[in-house]
């Protein structure tokens, strides 16, 4: 049973935001003036709430290609290597000469607190008019990562289409949540079957004190589900008629960056191998444990059979509520 659903296919196109990430770990402090001081380790990876989920899904054994827009300079070459590297292609991807490639420089100090510099670069500029349609047809899924950058009436026609083809689609949003940005993604979310969103953002998009209630009110504006992650509360489902909760897995942290879109990752591939809602959720939050254990998306080795190992074996956080 667990071969065939490491066999189970699974096309997925992912749209929109694509980020090259820097890590630079063990700052203790910014030197002053001209000064240097040493780290322990620096390190790049392919990130973004299309870029890091599609490299996710290509190690969980997705057939992976990438849609966005990258800028004509060394940053993008790394990038689109990186993506390469796990098998994600990465040819539907534009380059913006007058745009350079969006990327974070993310200084994580001794405590684990990881505040970031941040350039949208090319992710700015990439419009419906760069992505070839012709190349959904065939697809299964389309994940559009960063609905706000294209605007809601373009997503909702981008998904709308991808739903005429008969995909999945799911939109992870990545700027704060405040009202405004929900009004700005409004149209997109009754062509969304799936809204991948953190609480914070939820709570922030919808105004409420109650993650639950927040994501409700989006079910209500459109969404077929909502999926957020808490952290090491785990994750919440939430559709027009039940709210699951779903608990976080124990495991050593090093890095929490990029562990969002590995959950999302983790929840569509789950879908995709016929889990229901609550047993994709569990398959995102064990692929978050992967990445929370390592530097990047992309650090250490795990695939589609790992995680499930680690799926069965793993101990749950006691902390699910609140």
């Amino acid at each position: 049973m667990k071969q065939q659903a490491l066999d189970q296919q699974m096309k997925v196109a992912v749209v929109g935001v694509h980020v090259l990430d820097t890590h630079v770990i063990g700052v203790e402090s910014v030197p002053e003036g001209s000064d240097g001081a040493l780290v322990d380790t620096i390190r790049m990876s392919a990130a973004g709430t299309a870029g890091g989920t599609g490299l996710v899904l290509s190690r969980l054994g997705a057939e992976v290609s990438s849609f966005g827009a990258v800028g004509d300079d060394a940053a993008a070459d790394t990038l689109l290597a990186l993506l390469a590297r796990e098998g994600v292609d990465t040819s539907a991807l534009v380059r913006k000469d007058d745009h350079q490639t969006s990327a974070s420089v993310i200084p994580v100090r001794p405590n684990g607190d990881r505040p970031a510099w941040h350039c949208i670069g090319a992710n700015g500029a990439f419009t419906l008019d760069d992505l070839d349609r012709a190349r959904l047809e065939g697809l299964t899924h389309l994940h559009l990562g960063g609905p706000e950058f294209l605007g809601g009436p373009a997503a909702g026609e981008l998904l709308a289409h991808a739903r005429g083809l008969g995909l999945t689609t799911s939109i992870d949003v990545l700027a704060p949540g405040d009202p405004d940005l929900l009004a700005w993604i409004a149209d997109a979310l009754p062509h969304a079957d799936h809204v991948l969103p953190n609480d914070e953002q939820v709570l922030g998009l919808t105004g409420e004190d109650d993650p639950a209630v927040g994501a409700r009110r989006l079910v209500e504006a459109g969404a077929g589900c909502v999926v957020l992650t808490r952290g090491a509360r785990g994750a919440l489902v939430v559709t027009a008629d039940d709210v699951l909760e779903v608990p976080a897995y124990e495991v050593d942290v090093v890095d929490t960056t990029g562990c969002g879109d590995a959950f999302s990752a983790g929840f569509l591939r789950g879908l995709s191998l016929g889990r229901d809602l609550a047993g994709a959720a569990a398959l995102g939050c064990a692929t978050a444990a992967q990445v929370a254990g390592g530097l990047g998306t992309d650090a250490g080795s795990y695939d589609l059979g790992s995680v499930l190992a680690f799926l069965d074996t793993a101990r749950t956080l006691t902390t699910t509520a609140g």
